[in-house]
């Protein structure tokens, strides 16, 4: 039977998913994992795994744990683990990463800098 006097810790944090109708101008925070699949113009600030979908347009810059890009981003990514650019990535801006993945057929252009250290990337706050 379940103890309600003690408070129920969920280790599990929420996907947030946004479709390919949404688009948002600001900036978006989260604790969670995100799924872009529409538009945002902004800053993305991930505490967790950010997945842009194949028909994403991202105008802004991108600070997350671990990244995987599929669609468009044109702006500054910085992942403190993995950044992984799928074959149908296109990316403009400069990229600074844990870890580094691409597929054959993803495009970048911009400066790419992989630091093995979670100390030199920039606070995720």
């Amino acid at each position: 039977m379940l103890d309600m006097s003690k408070p129920i810790i969920n280790e599990v944090k929420a996907l947030n998913t946004f479709a390919q109708d949404t688009k948002i101008i600001g900036n978006i925070e989260s604790d969670g994992d995100i799924r872009i699949d529409g538009v945002l113009e902004g800053k993305l600030n991930c505490k967790g795994r950010v997945v842009v979908g194949p028909e994403a347009r991202i105008k802004g810059v991108i600070y997350a744990r671990n990244a995987e890009i599929l669609g468009n981003v044109e702006g500054e990514i910085t992942v403190i683990d993995l950044l992984s650019l799928k074959a149908s990535a296109t990316i403009t801006g400069d990229l600074v990463m844990g870890k580094f993945s691409v597929e054959p057929g993803a495009r970048f252009i911009g400066n790419c800098k992989m630091n093995g250290s979670e100390k030199s990337l920039p606070n995720l706050e």
